[in-house]
């Protein structure tokens, strides 16, 4: 029995020597002789916001994750860049989901047409990723990662195994040959990238295409970027000939609207971009015990804490009224400096009394009724002189002559809600 044991162990040992030594010396290199990935060529897009967000275009080599809900124009972005990239270089657009003759008419419309763009009709993650190593394409495009399979593994397309593994073998394809892929992926019913969290670690960009996919302004933002920085923002509009950029968004949110009670106009930001929205409230008299809240275009937690705010530190009466709150033009505001903005509207709707339609707001709300500082702004002043406002109601710690100081919620809706 000892002699087996013994046996057994030099066995155990000799495995793991050679488990030791399988491997082979790497090839490294002195920082200071390696070329930055950024000094790369970039792909342009055709889009100069959507360049910004990428950290000025789609840089070679990079894998990038495109996710939205359907119908939100995720196809058609990605042809119209496709169309613009192909003026110079070789693209390939993969399409798991429809067929040649689909996509033929999608790029008819959209102006696609070019003898450097090509297409091919694959669920087979092995083919493309094969595909890719020839090195003849550029640009590569995937829609979607959600219907691909690997030959290796007999799980449906869409499975955990099957994006984890399809991910991981195109983008090991593109490492190798220096080739730019774009991957579109699934959402969830709650907005967040479907399938497993480790597809968004594998990828170097991972970018959320958001907003109303029946009208309104379109967004495209970084959640991850390892090229550039995470806090810009395309915004977009929808029409005929496909997705066309907006340049001024606050003058096309602001166009058609009316200075009614229960509408304040926001100063906000859109990652680095200021932007002023219009922020609608309306509260009628509850028929039922349990008063309601909704909100479109901003958060339905948020907004039951300012209305405790407001029954608290003002005094409002708000427990036997439904509130409904709107962010007009299908904009989806995460910016703690609305709640100013949002809690003026709110006591407007109830007063019946309207904000004198010269004042744009922003500010934080705290628990205390006080308001807090808000990030950027100077940037949120700048875009309101620049439309012909005449003053902001804000924080009072923001030394400029344009803000009316604002230190209490109570003080403020007193004096300015008329």
């Amino acid at each position: 029995m000892e002699q087996v044991a013994e046996s057994v162990e030099a066995a155990g040992k000799t495995a793991i020597a050679k488990g030791a030594v399988s491997g082979k010396k790497l090839n490294y290199a002195k920082i200071s002789s390696i070329t930055p990935s950024d000094a790369k060529a970039r792909l342009l897009t055709g889009f100069s916001d959507f360049n910004r967000v990428l950290g000025g275009g789609i840089l070679m080599g990079s894998v990038c994750l495109l996710a939205g809900q359907p119908g939100m124009g995720k196809s058609t972005i990605l042809m119209q860049i496709c169309a613009e990239v192909a003026k110079k270089h070789n693209v390939l657009y993969v399409s798991g989901e429809e067929s040649a003759g689909q996509v033929k008419l999608r790029a008819l419309r959209l102006g696609a047409e070019s003898d450097k763009l090509s297409f091919a009709a694959s669920c087979s993650a092995n083919d493309i990723a094969k595909t890719i190593e020839t090195g003849e394409f550029d640009l590569v495009i995937v829609d979607s990662i959600q219907t691909l399979a690997m030959d290796e593994i007999s799980s449906a397309p869409g499975t955990v195994s099957q994006v984890t593994n399809c991910g991981n073998l195109i983008i090991r394809a593109a490492k190798a040959t220096d080739t730019a892929v774009v991957i579109v992926g699934h959402v969830t019913k709650d907005g967040t990238l479907a399938g497993p969290k480790v597809l968004e670690h594998l990828v170097d960009v991972v970018l959320n295409f958001e907003g109303d996919r029946y009208g309104g302004f379109k967004t495209v933002r970084a959640v991850k970027n390892r090229f550039g920085s995470t806090n810009e923002v395309a915004i977009f509009e929808m029409v005929d000939t496909g997705l066309r950029e907006v340049a001024n968004p606050s003058a096309a949110l602001l166009a058609e609207r009316t200075n009614t009670d229960g509408s304040v106009i926001l100063a906000t930001l859109e990652g680095n971009r200021p932007i002023l929205v219009e922020i609608q409230a309306l509260a009628t008299k509850s028929n039922y015990g349990y008063p309601k809240r909704t909100a479109s275009g901003f958060d339905l937690n948020r907004l039951n804490l300012l209305i405790a705010v407001l029954e608290r530190r003002t005094k409002l009466r708000l427990s036997d009224k439904d509130i409904f709150v709107n962010v007009v033009g299908g904009m989806r505001l995460s910016d703690s400096a609305a709640d100013l903005a949002v809690c003026m509207a709110i006591a407007s709707a109830v007063a019946g009394r309207k904000l004198d339609e010269k004042y744009v707001v922003f500010g934080e709300v705290g628990l205390g009724g006080e308001i807090r500082s808000a990030f950027r702004a100077d940037q949120r002043i700048a875009e309101a002189k620049k439309l012909g406002f005449a003053h902001a109601i804000a924080p009072a710690t923001i030394k400029d002559k344009f803000v009316v100081p604002a230190k209490d919620l109570r003080e403020t809706l007193i004096r300015y809600v008329k």
